[in-house]
């Protein structure tokens, strides 16, 4: 028994890991595409530009494609991974709103373990979902046109990642949605509100528990998390020289201080 049990997990690794690995792959595909596309005819514009001239419609497509690429890639690194949630104030996922009151009450009576159970669930869950978005995300990367470049550059520190929210958060939503659902059931997010909230006793009819969509709850946190990491990759690149590591990008976001 124990050896199917111990043969079972190590399959469930190794799948994730291979699904993680196609993914961030799939990134690298559109990041490695953008900067081999400088061939033919936009070769020879390219080429004819010397430096310091006006940029060309391709380099600033390629450049605004590139950034783009590094910044998802970026995000979903740093996100789909243990911890990636839990462990970064600034996207971890917090208790609901609905259920503050049970929180504070299991942390009167001492049970803040339930409590702290409940929110390291969700967030494992989320942390299992984000590299789903790497595909759409590179979708949404090969579809932009010269008109949202130019839109991109010439936009504020977000403007990409705001084009990221536009194109793209309908597609991650409903792709998130079925798979925060399966991460959540084999992360325990029920088991542990069904915990908490027992443990809360008779009170939990007068504070509002048993409505919640906790699925829903933890994939709009999920994207909100993925749009605000690529929004920091973003600025990076922008506000920063030093995270422009290609020519291309020096060159793109370079002229913007100009």
């Amino acid at each position: 028994m124990f050896g199917d049990k111990t043969m079972r997990m190590a399959v469930l690794v190794a799948a994730m890991t291979a699904t993680g690995a196609a993914q961030a792959a799939d990134l690298k595909d559109v990041l490695k595409s953008v900067l081999e596309t400088n061939t033919g005819a936009s070769t020879a514009t390219a080429t004819a530009a010397a430096p310091g001239t006006a940029l060309t419609t391709d380099e600033v497509v390629r450049g605004l494609k590139e950034a783009l690429a590094k910044g998802a890639q970026g995000a979903v690194t740093k996100l789909g991974k243990e911890g990636g949630f839990m462990n970064n104030a600034a996207v971890k996922i917090p208790m609901p709103e609905s259920l503050a009151k049970i929180d504070k009450t299991l942390r009167k009576l001492g049970q803040d373990k339930y409590a702290d159970q409940f929110v390291a669930t969700m967030n494992q869950a989320a942390e299992k979902a984000v590299p789903e978005a790497a595909g759409i995300l590179a979708d949404t990367i090969r579809d932009m046109t010269l008109e949202d470049a130019q839109g991109i550059l010439k936009g504020p520190d977000d403007a990409a990642t705001q084009y990221f929210r536009k194109k793209s958060e309908a597609k991650l939503m409903e792709r998130f949605k079925p798979i925060v659902t399966q991460a959540t059931d084999q992360a325990g997010v029920t088991s542990s509100y069904k915990k908490m909230v027992k443990k809360a006793g008779p009170l939990v009819s007068l504070l509002g528990a048993g409505s919640e969509d906790l699925d829903g709850y933890v994939t709009q946190k999920s994207l909100d998390g993925l749009f605000k990491m690529v929004a920091e990759e973003e600025k990076a690149i922008r506000a920063n020289p030093v995270a422009r590591t290609t020519d291309l990008l020096k060159k793109v976001f370079g002229s913007l201080t100009k």
